[in-house]
This record gives structure tokens, C-alpha cells and sequence, in this order.
């Protein structure tokens, strides 16, 4: 028995086989060439945008690339809206200073380990270290062609220009003493060794993350960053030369800081497909 041919249903008729495929008809989302099964125009073009072309994030993950605008807002309101309480119970001698006095008198014990470790957010050690890292990643921005490439270090080295524009007239303006374990004085907060390590150490790691290609080594800065960090701060609270309190409002005022450094150092870390940048008397 001889199969009779289906005919071509009309605009909206019912039919109980499916659509079936015209001479000379090319749908939008056929079978490439390749037989790999990916999308092509019906024209035989590859698509605008084929998934082997699309930029990679900072960290070699696909999609887009950061910032996208609005998203610093969220992360950096955290730490200012903690600075903030922090310095009004300071300015009006609230019940979190008699919490952060207890806290300090358990933690104080001078010695000569903690001396060494709150020396390591002085100017002379934490500024040469960022140094060295704004220069390197400027040199591989540059050789391989990187746009702007000076950007990033440039913002960098701003920040931690800013950290004495920020960090003295705050210390004027709350006038906090010291803890009894320094001479009588007073502009202890916020720490400014505190602030000048968290800059330092924390925008070398983000100058040298995007020229990292290896996991490991991105997590040994970051790690490497974040335990110079811990240890100036553990220095400077063991040693007595700050209240815990002045050391956490650096912490957040950091933060803030680094923050506005990501910026920049997203932007210039896009890549095209083939690899290559894109055009686009004691501590304070």
C-alpha cells in the first residue's frame, strides 16, 4: 500500500504530526557544520557573539565582566555603616568603648614578637611592597598591550595617598586616647598603621590577581595579603599601641577603600578571545 503524501497544514490548523521541514527552508537553530550541534544563523554565518569569543571574567570565569553598575554599592555599605557607629561611640564615650577598653586590657601583653608584627604596617615596609607590585603589573599591562594600562597602579598608589588625607584630621576630630600601655597622648583612632597595611598589602593582591593564571597562586595572595594584615593588627593590639576598636574602624575604612580600587582593576582585566587585553613613637 502506497504511503499518500501529509499535506501542508494551513495557519492555524491542528495536525497530529509535527511541523515538517520545507524545501529550500532553513531553520534559525540548525545543526552547524561541524556537527557539534551549536546554533548558527540560516544564512550560515557563525553567530555575533560564539561562546569560544566571549569575554572571560577576571578571574577566567565566563560571563560578564565586572563592574556592573551598581554592584560596589551593596558590599561597601556594610563597612560604612559599621565605621560610623564605630566613631560615634568614640566621639560620645559610649557603652561599646567600655566593652573595647575590657577587650584590650585582656589582650595586652608587650613583647617583642608584637612589636615586630605592628611594624609591618609601617610606611618604610607596607608602601615598598605595593611599589613593587604597581610596577610589575604595570610592565605585563603594557607588554601585552592592556589600554591604559597604567590605570591600576596609578589608582592604587592614590589610595594610599589618601590613607594620611583620611586617616589625621578623623584622629584630630575624636581626640581618643591611648591605652595605658603607651605614653599619654591622644589621636589613636582610627589606626593608621592598621589603614596603611589593609591598603598596601590588600591593592597588591588585586594589582597582581588578573596576571595570576593559576587558582593556587591567586589564593596564595590573597591568603599571603590577609595574614600581613591579621598580624598588624594582632601587633598592634597585643603590643597596646591601639584599642581593638581602632584597629576594626581601619578595617572597614579599608575596605571602603579597596573597594573603590576594584573598579579599575576589573576593567582593565578584560581579555579578548585570543587572550590578549582588550582597548578599553610608636604606630599611628
Amino acid at each position: 500500500m502506497r504511503d499518500t503524501p501529509r499535506p501542508q497544514g494551513t495557519v492555524g490548523d491542528t495536525r497530529p504530526w509535527p511541523p515538517q521541514l520545507r524545501p529550500g527552508r532553513a531553520l534559525a537553530h540548525t545543526t552547524g557544520a561541524s556537527g557539534s550541534g551549536s546554533p548558527h544563523r540560516s544564512d550560515g554565518r557563525p553567530p555575533q557573539t560564539p561562546r569560544g569569543a566571549r569575554h572571560s571574567g577576571p578571574f577566567g570565569r565566563p560571563g560578564t565582566t565586572p563592574p556592573v553598575p551598581g554592584r560596589p554599592a551593596p558590599f561597601l555599605l556594610l563597612p560604612l555603616v559599621l565605621f560610623a557607629l564605630i566613631t560615634w561611640q568614640v566621639v560620645v564615650d559610649g557603652p561599646l568603648i567600655r566593652l573595647d577598653e575590657r577587650l584590650s586590657r585582656a589582650l595586652v601583653h608587650p613583647d617583642r614578637i608584637s612589636e615586630l608584627l605592628a611594624d609591618l604596617g609601617s610606611v618604610p615596609l607596607a608602601v615598598p611592597v605595593l611599589a613593587v607590585a604597581a610596577g610589575w603589573a604595570a610592565w605585563r599591562a603594557r607588554a601585552t598591550g592592556t589600554d591604559r594600562w597604567w590605570r591600576p597602579s596609578v589608582a592604587a598608589a592614590v589610595l594610599m595617598a589618601l590613607i594620611p588625607v583620611v586617616v589625621v584630621p578623623l584622629k584630630v576630630l575624636t581626640d581618643r586616647p591611648g591605652t595605658p600601655a603607651v605614653p599619654p597622648a591622644t589621636g589613636y583612632y582610627p589606626s593608621g598603621h592598621t589603614a596603611t597595611a589593609a591598603v598596601a598589602y590588600g591593592c597588591a593582591a588585586l594589582l597582581l590577581l588578573p596576571w595570576l593564571r593559576r587558582t593556587a597562586a591567586r589564593r596564595t595572595a590573597l591568603a599571603l595579603s590577609a595574614a600581613l594584615i591579621l598580624c598588624v593588627s594582632f601587633g598592634l593590639v597585643r603590643r597596646g599601641y591601639h584599642w581593638p576598636l581602632d584597629v576594626v574602624a581601619s578595617w572597614c575604612l579599608s575596605a571602603v577603600l579597596l573597594g573603590l580600587l576594584w573598579q579599575p582593576l576589573s576593567g582593565s582585566s578584560r581579555r579578548t578571545s585570543a587572550g590578549t587585553p582588550s582597548r578599553r613613637t610608636g604606630p599611628s
